[in-house]
């Protein structure tokens, strides 16, 4: 049993990856699956289709790799974090949708918070803001929606649950209702000082204890899958929220390292070590991973809408067929213009959190065309980074860092994107010959339980780079660019 299978549910698709002895991929499987949007700012996933998408792309995958389940070790998972559902413990039927962590409905909630002065409490405790980003107010929203949902819960029939606990209770047949100290971190639930569930919090919220997952180590045994799903029993010995799994395939070990991943969003995760930095800039506190019953802390920045402003330009605008042609496109726009796009489709994350602010375009002209669309998209991704790095700067007042940002994720693939990132933030940008980093680290957290891949220090040496970026803007064009970005997002902000 040489092989290990990871499982990366993300927000548009599931993939499945098998991994070798040597932590090289073998065969990928990946579908993608329907988004609902029932009202503007709401979105949704049927849990019969993340199920069913994990399903099969695990069982493609081992097909494909021409293995047989036999020679799976272990599963790792990483997932979308903050979604979140609800279902009955007796029969395994969701309640309601899962709630996806884009969907912006618990807003009036959440303002209700920060008025009556809770979000103090929310921030010391768990690391976060009172956003409608976090699992809580979704669970909140279930609860007091769906009818029956508060008296059953009450009477223990529901659990709660992120993707990654959703998917342990499925591949055990429901023996096992459990999640890791990741995805609790992102709950607004889950105390990240004292390692348990916030009775505060909960109460508040009306979410009864009973619906609580037990925590568990990034690596530790969240049991054995049902023998009717492969033929037979494969352990789960990994589990991390998307994120943070990222973070361990980067082997980001050392406070002071920083990485950021390019998927449907960005995220950018500074390792802080054990000291818990309490923001001032409206930064995320929250776990990067958790060996041993002790907890590694990070500084996060979140960015909503990163590589899905590509997807607006193939699917909204229908400027570009496929997201490959982003790059010529920009590459053709006029040097003359400079068009900034502020992508707050589903309001802004980090370190603005305007829930209600939508996205804009500024700096138009009569010439101005999909070129120099494309080009403003792909910047914005640079400059929307460039805001969490300065944010982490201020709160981390440290040497204890070399400047350098590992990058990963599918806009990291692109050249040009990572030059101009580059040259914005005016610091080297390092690229890794495995691009495969969210599923590597779910994998290597599996496989190390397993007894197949090797220590954190000896995973860290293996860490490979494909190219460095080095900054080639002009410090004055730098600074004036950021300044006009700057101004586009004050324009943009509701609050």
């Amino acid at each position: 049993m040489t092989y290990i299978l990871a499982i990366d549910q993300g927000t548009t698709s599931s993939r499945a990856i098998i991994f070798d002895a040597k932590m090289q991929v073998q065969a990928v499987a990946q579908e993608e699956f329907p988004q609902y949007f029932p009202q503007s700012g709401w979105v949704e996933h049927d849990p019969s289709d993340i199920w069913s998408s994990v399903a099969s792309t695990c069982r493609g995958v081992i097909e494909k790799a021409g293995i047989d389940a036999g020679d799976v070790a272990a599963i790792g998972i990483t997932n979308q974090r903050e979604t979140t559902l609800v279902w009955d413990r007796n029969t395994g039927e969701p309640v309601h949708n899962a709630i996806v962590w884009q969907d912006r409905r618990t807003a009036p909630f959440c303002a209700e918070l920060r008025k009556e002065g809770f979000e103090p409490t929310i921030t010391q405790k768990t690391g976060l803001l009172a956003d409608p980003y976090f699992s809580g107010t979704k669970v909140d929203h279930i609860l007091s929606t769906v009818e029956g949902a508060k008296t059953r819960a009450e009477a223990g029939d529901l659990l709660f649950g992120t993707v990654d606990c959703y998917l342990i209770w499925k591949l055990t047949g429901g023996k096992v209702h459990a999640t890791d100290a990741t995805n609790a971190a992102r709950t607004m639930l889950y105390d990240i000082r004292k390692g348990q569930w916030s009775t505060t919090i909960c109460e508040r919220f009306g979410i009864p204890m009973s619906m609580l997952p037990e925590v568990k180590d990034c690596a530790a045994v969240f049991g054995v899958t049902r023998t009717d799903l492969f033929g037979r029993e494969i352990p789960i010995l990994g589990v991390a929220g998307d994120q943070q799994a990222a973070t361990i395939g980067q082997a980001c070990f050392e406070p002071g390292m920083l990485k950021s991943t390019y998927g449907t969003g960005c995220f950018a995760l500074l390792n802080t070590g054990e000291k818990l930095v309490e923001s001032k800039n409206r930064l995320l506190g929250t776990i990067a991973y958790q060996f041993d019953g002790k907890p590694t802390y990070a500084l996060e920045g979140s960015i909503f809408i990163a590589g899905a402003v590509v997807q607006w330009l193939r699917d909204g605008l229908k400027i570009i067929r496929e997201a490959a042609e982003t790059q010529p496109l920009a590459e053709k726009a006029d040097q003359g213009q400079e068009l900034y796009m502020v992508p707050a489709f589903t309001g802004l994350g980090a370190p603005y959190w305007d829930a209600e602010a939508r996205g804009a375009i500024y700096g138009l002209t009569r010439n101005s065309g999909p070129a120099e669309f494309a080009r403003a998209a792909l910047e914005s991704v640079g400059f929307q980074t460039r805001d969490l790095l300065e944010a982490m700067k201020s709160d981390w007042q440290t040497t204890d860092t070399d400047g350098v940002l590992r990058v990963d994720g599918g806009m990291s693939a692109s050249d040009w994107s990572m030059q101009f990132l580059s040259d914005i933030i005016g610091a080297p940008v390092d690229r890794p010959k495995v691009l495969e980093t969210t599923a590597l680290g779910a994998a290597w957290l599996a496989g190390m339980k397993a007894g197949i891949y090797p220590n954190q220090a000896d995973f860290a040496a293996e860490w490979a780079l494909d190219r460095r970026f080095e900054p080639q803007m002009d410090s004055a064009v730098r600074d004036r660019r950021y300044a006009g970005w700057q101004n586009a997002v004050k324009r943009t902000l509701t609050t």
